[in-house]
């Protein structure tokens, strides 16, 4: 039963405390969909409500990483609940500290940017960006970009990294790339894209409502009655 102020589980099978990594994975999952909605709604819909959420949040999860147990931790406590039947991946403890005092250092300006001052503007819009590409890389790809920053700035190489990359000296046959395989995944891109502009020139969606609205030679109810020369009833009447 690990204390309630510490960091990463010690086995006996490794020589540095661990974390599960599929718990990690599911947080950061968790904690890139708050910030994409709050993002979206943000910059597009002018509503900073749930921006304000996320970051109050974002704050508090990784305070409660970085300084009193990853385990107490809202979005990592959700993410162990998912993936609990799953079998651990053990990742090294340290680098992921160094990572989340990176996100917290993030949280604590966006939340003295948002929550105190009130202020939106390029530095925010920079944290917000640094955030979602960092979680981006963490749940889609299983990288951690501050681990790997970890590598360049501490005297102890990272251990027990995600798939292996700290041991890895040699790539399995399968992760390899052909140049063939590499052409046909282009090739797909350029045809959608070739197909763009056609895109572009279609009529919006019909809705649901819309649609059913419609007879059968493509007036709505209301100009199909109208053409017989009778009125639509009305139970406002």
């Amino acid at each position: 039963m690990p204390s309630l102020f510490s960091f990463g589980e010690t086995l006996p099978q490794y020589s540095v405390p661990v974390l599960n990594e599929r718990e990690a994975r599911a947080g950061a999952g968790i904690l890139l969909t708050g910030a994409t909605v709050a993002f979206v709604s943000a910059m597009f819909m002018d509503n900073f409500v749930p921006l304000r959420f996320m970051v109050a949040l974002f704050f508090l999860d990784f305070l409660l990483r970085v300084l009193v147990n990853p385990r107490f931790a809202p979005s990592l406590v959700l993410g162990r609940l998912i993936v609990a039947n799953q079998t651990p991946e053990y990742t090294g403890a340290p680098q992921k500290r160094f990572a989340w005092a990176l996100g917290l250092a993030l949280a604590t300006l966006a939340t003295v940017l948002v929550l105190v001052l009130n202020m939106a503007g390029p530095v925010l819009l920079a944290i917000c960006v640094i955030c979602l590409t960092l979680l981006l890389f963490e749940t889609a790809f299983g990288i951690c970009l501050g681990c790997k920053l970890y590598n360049l700035v501490m005297p102890e190489r990272a251990k027990l990294c995600p798939g292996g990359v700290c041991e890895l000296n040699r790539r399995e046959p399968i992760t390899r790339t052909r140049r063939v395989e590499l052409a046909v995944a282009v090739a797909a891109i350029l045809a959608v894209a070739a197909a763009l502009p056609l895109m572009m020139l279609m009529e919006p969606p019909a809705r649901p409502a819309t649609a059913a609205a419609k007879t059968l030679d493509g007036r709505t109810a209301t100009q199909y009655l109208a053409a017989l020369g009778t009125q639509t009833p009305s139970l406002m009447r």
